[in-house]
């Protein structure tokens, strides 16, 4: 009789099966969504680079070059996508410029990483590759740049201009450039070298004349106009300054209710009672010499009424109503004063004092009140930035935002670096002699990266109108001989040493588009699934 048939367990060896095709797809669908926002924005890199008119839902429209700003207004709805807008965000936090820059890398380095993937190499492997590349990279880059002092002033200029070159009021770099550099080496500590906080620079936008009409002013500016509709002054020297968060006018009642006068003599006595009332602060400002009061903007009530500016105006008082709650730090900080809060605590210690507080007319452009001549007054600066229509004056803002950033950088990272494409073009040629030295996998995934830093050089060429396939060449057997700082020059349409054209830019710009561009990359590289939680 034959044995009965032994059922063998399964070996644990045995391979079984798993379907990857849903991870690929997962991956590869992020990739293409977030290569897409990145060749949206490609076209706007470079002084060449083409701008964006951006339509609101609101009907608003801005036209700018900017890759933060249309990231930012971009209605991006695919996850990996919005990472490339933060990206860009956290690029314009750090460095301030460069937006553009760091997501025409990453959509490369994303380029490449598909080409890796689809030639089976895990993403792990290609994940740690990034990483070495990020950091070597920065090495490189640290190698190449050349320190710049502070007292320097026209290396600072030199670098305020590349960054404005690519704008849309590029043809005023020459005026804002100086001006940026101005403005951060105004609110510089000296006790505190490698502190700059920008919001000590004042932006003040006013439309009428051109850019040309932008200037820095040493005190404060308001974009209002004097309330002298009681016939108040409106200009006074040796000014007294008191900026108050209270408000000179009849009080209400704390609940909603409606109170019924029927008697005349009543009437009369709650008028006399608020004109009492009003007349006792008014007396109680002069007593300490105030004679310019700056007004918070009030939300439960009116700040003023015409009664109390009436009576203001008797007292010889200039008063600027309707000052935003978010000013009144900036402004404390300028007079170097306090903001007062109550009657009761109103006193001479709290003013400010200036030689001049006054009106001044632009033409057509309206009305500003200029406080020059402060005592004692605090690091801080504002700029007046004119011009000729809303789109004009945006664009502007965020142009001179940009150049103060860039002043912002060389001040925390004292180094500069070549512009035109040349650190990226060298970082490409490093990489790819690195590669040779590498053994494997990692060796092919750092050669690929190093391609793709080229998209840089090939997208400035592209955009001036030159040939970018003759560019890239000839400007890698440049570097390949020698010449560390050979880049495109856009407007001689050649390669010219871009170090003596002296279009430069800040160390930090360049280290921080590669470390946070692989960052990114590397995130979404790992992403292998999508889950929707409703």
């Amino acid at each position: 009789m034959a044995a009965p048939a032994v059922h063998q367990p399964r070996s644990s060896k045995t391979e079984s099966y798993v379907d990857n095709k849903r991870k690929d797809d997962v991956r590869q669908s992020n990739i293409v969504a977030a290569r897409t926002v990145a060749d949206a924005v490609r076209t706007s890199l470079g002084p060449k680079g083409m701008d964006k008119m951006i339509s609101t839902a609101s009907g608003e429209v801005i036209i700018t070059n900017d890759g933060a700003t249309i990231l930012n207004k971009m209605e991006v709805l695919q996850p990996a996508a919005k990472m490339l807008v933060e990206l860009s965000k956290s690029q314009d936090i750090v460095a301030g410029d460069g937006t553009t820059t760091v997501v025409v890398i990453a959509g490369a380095l994303l380029k490449q990483c598909l080409t890796l993937l689809t030639n089976g190499i895990h993403p792990t492997v290609i994940s740690e590759s990034l990483h070495k590349v990020s950091r070597k990279s920065v090495d490189i880059l640290t190698a190449m740049a050349v320190p710049v002092e502070l007292s320097d002033r026209e290396s600072l200029i030199k670098s305020a201009s590349t960054s404005l070159n690519s704008k849309v009021v590029s043809q005023y770099s020459t005026l804002l450039a100086p001006l940026a550099v101005d403005a951060v080496l105004s609110v510089l500590d000296p006790t505190k070298p490698d502190l700059i906080d920008l919001r000590d620079v004042k932006i003040v936008k006013k439309l009428g004349g051109t850019v040309d009409d932008t200037e820095l002013v040493e005190g404060l500016v308001f974009d209002k106009k004097v309330s002298h509709s009681a016939g108040g002054p409106t200009r006074v020297e040796n000014a007294k300054i008191a900026v108050i968060q209270f408000q000179i006018s009849p009080p209400k009642t704390d609940i909603e209710q409606s109170i019924v006068v029927s008697d005349y003599t009543q009437m009369d006595r709650i008028l006399k009672e608020e004109r009492n009332y009003i007349l006792s602060m008014i007396k109680k400002i002069k007593a300490t010499g105030c004679n310019v009061l700056l007004i918070q903007k009030s939300i439960l009530r009116d700040a003023v009424t015409d009664l109390s500016l009436h009576y203001l105006a008797k007292a010889k008082i200039l008063v600027v109503k309707d000052v935003e709650r978010d000013e009144i730090e900036f402004i404390t900080k300028t007079l170097n004063c306090l903001p007062i809060a109550n009657i009761e605590h109103f006193c001479e210690e709290k003013l400010g004092h200036a030689d001049c507080v006054e009106e001044v007319s632009l033409g057509d452009g309206g009305k500003i009140v200029k406080i020059t001549g402060i005592k004692d007054m605090g690091r801080t600066t504002n700029v007046l930035v004119r011009g000729s229509n809303q789109l004009v004056l945006d664009e502007a803002e965020r142009s001179l935002h940009d150049a103060l950033c860039v002043i912002r950088c060389l001040v925390n990272k004292r180094f500069l670096i070549a512009g035109g494409g040349a650190p990226e073009i060298e970082l490409s040629r490093q990489l790819g002699a690195w590669a040779k030295v590498l053994q494997g996998m990692e060796s092919y995934c750092v050669r690929s990266f190093a391609e793709a830093l080229e998209v840089i050089p090939y997208t400035l060429a592209e955009n001036a109108g030159l040939n970018p396939i003759a560019i890239v060449t000839e400007l890698r057997n440049r570097h390949a001989q020698g010449e560390i700082n050979a880049g495109i020059n856009v407007r001689k349409g050649q390669i010219t040493n871009i170090l003596e054209e002296n279009v430069v830019q800040p160390l930090l710009v360049s280290t921080s588009a590669i470390t946070l561009a692989t960052e990114c990359v590397r995130m979404i590289l790992k992403i292998d699934d999508i889950i929707m939680v409703r």
